[in-house]
């Protein structure tokens, strides 16, 4: 990269880092009053001191001098200073150039507007995931397709239920056509953070329970993508065919929705 764009991402991250210092309180972080301050917010010291680095290193940080910061430190400094999900992916962006890990994000949480707008879907299975592919949310046609709610949280994850889930891949009538598709797609995924501790957990998981997934898996030559399942049976054993939509619904916890729509 250029000395003068990393100078410019530098004084970005130390700006960043300042004023979201300056918007909190001591009270805030659980820190006692200590009556009125010549400045805002917390003090270099006190942030410091939350996130378990050193005050010389921090203050270098927040003055763009050229030192790295590791996940696990940016981490520290995203609890420390209270931030959000988005703020926390801003600062990985700034100091990495890369999306935090996926474990830092909140877990099933998704706006209630992103809710409702699958809920007002009646007739379409439609649910959110993560980069995980964790299903973190779903309409009641979903759970009528996949039985989301009966599932543990950890197994709510779409390559676990296609690979380590016998009973429904009896429901998937193409599902050894599929399974290649979807793995295609999530390799473009796990592209954003290839090394990170939650996905790299899921693939090694499923290696080790499916023979098919060790073959595909390292396979360099998929046969196209795909978002969701084609073709699902119902419990009177009818088979439905689907086409998928995949939206953004938060860019910055890398959730999306994808809704089935049935075949003509």
């Amino acid at each position: 990269m250029p000395e003068r764009s990393l100078e410019r991402r530098r004084d970005a991250l130390a700006a960043f880092l300042r004023q979201r210092r300056e918007t909190l309180r001591p009270v805030d972080v659980g820190l006692p009053p200590t009556g009125r301050r010549r400045t805002p917010g917390l003090r270099r010291e006190e942030v410091a001191t939350l996130a378990g680095v050193g005050l010389t290193w921090y203050t270098w940080l927040e003055q763009g001098r050229d030192i790295n910061a590791s996940e696990e430190v940016l981490l520290r400094l995203s609890k420390a200073l209270k931030l959000d999900d988005a703020e926390c992916c801003h600062l990985f962006l700034l100091a990495q150039r890369r999306p935090p890990p996926v474990e830092a994000y909140q877990w099933d949480q998704v706006s209630p507007r992103v809710q409702q707008l699958m809920d007002d879907l009646t007739l379409r299975p439609a649910y959110v995931t993560n980069l995980r592919w964790d299903v973190i949310a779903w309409n009641a046609a979903a759970q009528q397709l996949l039985d989301l709610e009966q599932r543990p949280r950890q197994e709510r994850n779409i390559l676990h239920m296609l690979f380590a889930d016998p009973a429904l891949r009896q429901r998937l009538p193409q599902w050894r056509d599929e399974a290649p598709r979807l793995l295609a797609q999530f390799r473009c995924d796990m592209a954003a953070t290839p090394d990170d501790p939650a996905m790299v957990a899921l693939v090694e998981g499923l290696k080790a329970v499916s023979p098919d997934f060790r073959r595909w898996w390292a396979s360099s030559d998929p046969s196209g993508y795909a978002r969701g399942f084609h073709e699902v049976g119902d419990a009177a054993g009818r088979v439905h065919q689907f086409d998928h939509e995949m939206l953004t619904v938060d860019e910055h916890r890398h959730l999306r929705m994808v809704v089935y729509f049935m075949s003509p």
